[in-house]
């Protein structure tokens, strides 16, 4: 069983390296493009609800998620 934790936690940290390594290829969006995100983000939370998230965390994804969807860097903030 230790092992198996001892794997998965490895697996893990290495996705997670994998990850950030391959977002530093990527571009940074401007912030007109992130605020149109937003925007659009928030339509669908007002539309649709944001489930088990708070606002600001559906947000955050859904923006994270055009994003990538358009080939750009993900945030770790929303802009204002």
């Amino acid at each position: 069983m230790n092992k198996l934790l001892t794997g998965l936690s490895c697996a893990t940290l290495l996705l997670s390296s994998a990850l950030a390594f391959a977002n530093q290829d990527l571009p940074e969006a401007d912030l007109e493009l992130l605020l149109n995100f937003k925007d659009y983000c928030q339509e669908v939370a007002d539309d649709d609800g944001t489930g088990d998230l708070s606002l600001q965390a559906f947000l955050l994804v859904c923006v994270n998620e055009e994003l990538a969807a358009e080939g750009y860097q993900a945030i770790t903030n929303l802009p204002e």
